[in-house]
């Protein structure tokens, strides 16, 4: 058993290197427009991913794309940049983070970036705090509290208290300050807006919930698609 253990851990990275090589070899042979969807976690970005993938897109890693975080906090968007070679869509971190998407727009021209919103920022802050209380809190619907954050994990130990700290200008004792949050979510969906304010075949704002979006979302790609809505994914 220790010998096979060793034996994958050598293997597995250039299972991976492989993997990523072919992965870009097919994005380039494909030629699709790399699609990047901008909205904050629990907007719809599951459902998107789905219809994404049912579409025929190559969806990125959510997984892979977590230790990118790292380079987001630096400002420092070439890795990110690379990482885009690896499939045709991506969403969730790091690509849903602020300043993000002006480096993908500058480095991939023709792209298509779509903005995924709930009805106003208090159901997003309700579907937010619900969703990381069970989680990583109490699952009674309670916001987790900085010492739960810490030592959370997703991808890490302690990586939703940095994630946190690096997005909302909320008090540490208090992660999940309603006013923080609300005023964070409507200042990122404003300053999309603003950057594509010119730029409407560019940028498509969308609430997956309301009628007729799906048939919004396939015209503003320019695909065909048989289904008559979105397929419901991880709905809070």
């Amino acid at each position: 058993m220790t010998n096979d253990s060793g034996l994958r851990r050598l293997i597995r990275p250039v299972y991976y290197y492989l993997r990523s090589v072919t992965d870009t070899l097919r994005v380039l042979f494909r030629g699709k427009q790399k699609v990047f969807v901008l909205g904050f976690n629990k907007t719809g970005t599951t459902t998107m991913k789905k219809a994404l993938d049912d579409l025929g897109y190559m969806v990125g890693s959510e997984r892979a794309a977590k230790p990118l975080f790292k380079d987001w906090k630096k400002r420092d968007f070439k890795p990110i940049i690379a990482f885009c070679k690896s499939a045709e869509a991506f969403q969730d971190s790091p690509f849903s983070f602020p300043y993000t998407y002006v480096a993908l727009d500058q480095a991939y021209p023709g792209s298509k970036f779509i903005l995924t919103v709930r009805d106003d920022e208090e159901q997003w802050y309700r579907s937010i705090t619900q969703f990381h209380s069970k989680l990583w809190g109490e699952g009674d619907g309670t916001p987790p509290t900085k010492e739960q954050l810490k030592t959370a994990f997703n991808a890490y130990k302690g990586r939703p208290w940095d994630v946190n700290r690096a997005l909302f200008n909320s008090p540490e004792s208090d992660p999940y300050d309603e006013a923080a949050l609300k005023s964070f979510y409507r200042w990122h969906n404003h300053c999309i807006k603003e950057y594509f304010r010119d730029r409407a075949d560019d940028l498509l704002v969308i609430n997956v919930a309301k009628p007729g979006a799906y048939r919004e979302f396939v015209d503003f790609l320019g695909v065909e698609s048989s289904a008559d809505g979105f397929p419901w994914e991880n709905k809070t």
